[in-house]
């Protein structure tokens, strides 16, 4: 399959109080295949939405250089904006345009044809289920209906690319998996999707994933591949008293670390067996109730607590 998006040595710089120039990316080569969907995953200030910005023509980058589709995101950006579908973080519709208008405002921003626009309307509408809201203005919609107005009117001129940021921020779970459920029916279409996410499980869902924490692209691989690369096993403990749990869990060996989920910890461990058995002869001595001592896969927020563990440690 051909690239569709590339990136090598992307560089860009923010001056600081302090005169310095601050890597917001720092040397990133990025390459999505035509029809993937790629996430980039990482925490707020991780350098996502400065990427999906330059790659978007909306920023310039330092150093480096970026295409999609074969052009040049700073030397042709009229090309790139003809093929790209640019979903922002921050809601970027008209608040007092209705449903309605604020697609046909963008029908004729992105130069779609008025006897095509009709027709595209009406299939985002039913594709984003909008269909009984076309009056209502968009700044009374609920969270997870703007955000699918938004998708709507970033793909009316069936863009080949789509770079969404951050799509599901901010709205509820429900409207997170309609969300997804949308983006399903755009990569059937076959349209590549780089989306920028803060949430591991919906790493898991994309079919290859970079991790990029402080600028830096840690790792990549599909979700599998990074699950394999993993150096180590989880069990999952639930036991009361849970001052006596963290005590065991900080005490046994063969445990390199652990951390609270809910009501319980995932231990990653050198040998799962064993660790299993000493953590159950440690409860049991101490008095604990154990409910639940069982091996756990591994995820992808395991893997990502992982890498900025050791990226902290060597800075």
């Amino acid at each position: 399959m051909t690239n569709c998006i590339n990136t090598s040595a992307l560089t860009k710089r923010y001056p600081s109080q302090k005169g310095e120039n601050q890597p917001a990316l720092d040397s990133v080569d990025l390459r999505v295949e035509a029809g993937q969907l790629y996430g980039l995953v990482g925490p707020d200030g991780a350098g996502k939405t400065t990427l999906l910005r330059i790659l978007a023509t909306v920023l310039a980058p330092t150093s480096g250089s970026a295409s999609l589709a074969g052009f040049d995101v700073m030397k042709q950006p009229e090309e790139v904006r003809a093929r790209l579908g640019y979903m922002p973080q921050a809601f970027s519709l008209y608040p007092d345009l209705s449903v309605m208008e604020n697609l046909q405002f963008f029908g004729e921003l992105n130069g779609v044809p008025r006897d095509k626009q009709k027709t595209r309307i009406e299939e985002l509408l039913e594709f984003a289920r909008l269909t009984d809201f076309t009056k209502r203005r968009s700044e009374n919609l609920s969270g997870g209906m703007r955000k699918k107005l938004a998708l709507a009117c970033a793909l009316l001129h069936e863009p080949e690319i789509l770079l969404l940021d951050e799509p599901t921020t901010g709205v509820d779970p429900v409207s997170r998996r309609e969300l997804w459920q949308l983006l399903a029916r755009v990569i059937d279409r076959g349209v590549t999707v780089l989306v920028s996410t803060p949430y591991m499980d919906e790493a898991e869902k994309c079919d290859f994933v970079s991790i990029i924490y402080q600028g830096k692209l840690l790792i990549s691989g599909t979700p599998k591949e990074l699950e394999n690369q993993n150096p180590y096993q989880i069990l999952e403990v639930k036991a009361k008293p849970r001052s006596i749990l963290r005590e065991v869990a900080d005490h046994t060996e063969g445990v390199l670390s652990w951390r609270a989920v809910g009501d319980r910890l995932r231990l990653s461990v050198t040998n799962v067996l064993e660790a299993k058995e000493k953590i159950e002869n440690g409860l049991k001595e101490a008095g604990a109730e154990i409910s639940i001592l069982r091996e756990a896969r591994v995820s992808m927020e395991d893997i990502f607590i992982d890498l900025v563990e050791k990226q902290a440690r060597r800075e």
